[in-house]
């Protein structure tokens, strides 16, 4: 796949950075998928959560640590199906077939 960033993301305190890196790699024209996991699932609760799923190709969320932080399975982040509240297989998808690896 050309020109293709995948970031991983664990940390809940980088939502600027992920935004930040998502709008720049959109401008140059490359396809985003961004995966939360473990902490980082709580930036489903952020704000400004709606305008990165809007901006970037793809966003999923690891169901069971989203479900460790302590929020429920049927509590769909704003923007987001509930196909997208997925396995660590998203995080194996980045690898696989993204150009580029992030972890924020």
């Amino acid at each position: 796949m050309a020109k293709s960033l995948g970031i991983f993301v664990t940390n809940p305190d980088n939502m600027q950075h992920i935004l930040g890196v998502t709008k720049a790699a959109k401008a140059k024209g490359a396809k985003v998928k961004v995966f939360f996991t473990w902490m980082g699932t709580k930036l489903s609760k952020d704000p400004a959560f709606p305008q990165l799923v809007e901006m970037a190709d793809d966003v999923s969320i690891c169901v069971d640590s989203y479900k460790n932080m302590g929020y429920e399975v049927s509590d769909v982040p704003t923007g987001l199906t509930p196909d997208k509240m997925a396995t660590q297989a998203q995080h194996g998808a980045i690898i696989e077939g993204y150009d580029r690896y992030l972890t924020l």
